[in-house]
């Protein structure tokens, strides 16, 4: 009877222990119970925040696209200062195009450019490499292709968001919107809609339906707004520091310089619309988000599974080749301790930046950024994630 009893107080404490609402004051009181839990599970992951960017690149979506790229690494950051309760989530972005005629007809004008990918480099190298042109644009149908490409997983903890941005009528395509809002609402889903037009057009063409079907936001942006960046007095400083943070980074393996290459050209990507943006990359690149061990020694060696016996000789950069181990060692190390003392550094100066563009920026944006963190905020925060 013991035995049944325990059993059922068991379950019920499994029940309670729900995404982030699990806090601790919360959980089981038993120790016997607890150690149960803490012996037959495997260790708990961190939380993930997964984002599927679907983008109109029809002919009248330049300005969208203009945005997208101009406003990644702020929403990047904003992201990176998220909490589940003690843990910091990681981020998981996929980007889809679709309406533009350059694609299959017969995929339904659309196309995959990055699976889910926590490498900020390729996904800003994704987002470079849209261009506009026709269209014919299907909401049902890239919805659907994107729930049933990716892999969105079954954890509960995870957010697991789709943002569409377009201004044709929802309903187009052989794919009903609302078949695939069904299926978004099985696989623990939100769609968010973003018309790119007058908010009551939006209405009308069923974007906001397309929402409430999943309990997602429906907004309406001027996509034609160009992006402001404000400038601050910590900007340049943070720009210095993003030299010496580039010179930190050890490149190892067969991808390892052109992977540098790559990171070298998002830096100017960024710089390309202005300072104000390259120091926002540089704030992301300084955060927990960005993540390079697949080709840079000092993040890899962070890896539970990483070891220097598997690397080649001809696999180190040349100030490696020939070193012995130690000397390997002490030399990643040495360079790990300079980036933390960097990101130190720009971590503080843009707590400064952070503060001063708050208080020079009053009117409300209306474009991609706003809407997508609005919602995103919202979301998450049903699910008890915190902003710091």
């Amino acid at each position: 009877m013991k035995t049944q009893f325990k059993t059922l107080i068991f379950a019920l404490c499994l029940a309670s222990l729900t995404a982030c609402n699990a806090n601790s004051k919360n959980r089981t009181q038993d120790l016997a119970i607890s150690e149960t839990v803490i012996n037959t599970t495997s260790k708990a992951k961190n939380p993930e925040i997964k984002v599927a960017l679907l983008l109109d690149t029809s002919n009248s979506m330049d300005g969208l696209i203009d945005q997208a790229k101009a406003q990644l690494w702020k929403i990047v950051n904003e992201l990176s200062y998220a909490k589940c309760e003690d843990q910091s989530p990681n981020l998981k972005i996929a980007l889809y195009e679709y309406g533009n005629d350059n694609l299959n007809a017969d995929e339904g004008y659309l196309r995959q450019v990055i699976a889910f990918s926590d490498d900020l480099d390729e996904i800003s190298k994704s987002l470079f490499s849209l261009t506009t042109n026709g269209g014919n644009e299907y909401c049902g149908k890239v919805i659907n292709t994107a729930l049933s490409q990716l892999e969105w997983g079954d954890s509960k903890e995870d957010l697991k968001l789709v943002f569409i941005a377009g201004n044709e009528p929802y309903t187009q395509g052989n794919v009903s919107y609302k078949d695939a809002s069904k299926l978004a609402h099985q696989n623990d889903v939100t769609v968010n809609t973003i018309f790119c037009g007058d908010y009551n057009q939006g209405i009308s063409t069923k974007w906001k339906d397309g929402a409430d079907l999943t309990h997602g936001n429906y907004m309406a942006i001027n996509h034609n707004e160009a992006t402001v960046h404000v400038a601050s007095p910590y900007d340049d400083k943070i720009l210095e520091l993003n030299e010496k943070l580039n010179t930190t980074y050890v490149a190892y393996g067969s991808t390892g310089r052109a992977k540098m290459e790559m990171q070298a050209e998002q830096d100017s990507n960024a710089r390309s619309y202005n300072k104000a943006n390259a120091v926002s990359r540089t704030v992301s690149k300084s955060s927990r988000l960005y993540k390079n061990s697949s080709w840079d020694l000092v993040d890899a060696e962070k890896e539970a599974d990483f070891s220097y016996d598997e690397i080649k000789d001809s696999e180190l950069p040349e100030e490696l080749k020939g070193k012995s181990k130690s000397e390997i060692k002490s030399y990643v190390e040495e360079k790990a301790q300079l980036r933390k003392k960097l990101q130190d550094e720009i971590a503080t100066l843009n707590l400064n930046r952070r503060d001063y563009i708050a208080k020079q920026t009053k009117d409300s944006n209306n474009g991609l950024e706003s809407a997508m963190i609005k919602a995103l905020k919202s979301q998450a925060e049903q699910k008890n994630y915190k902003w710091e």
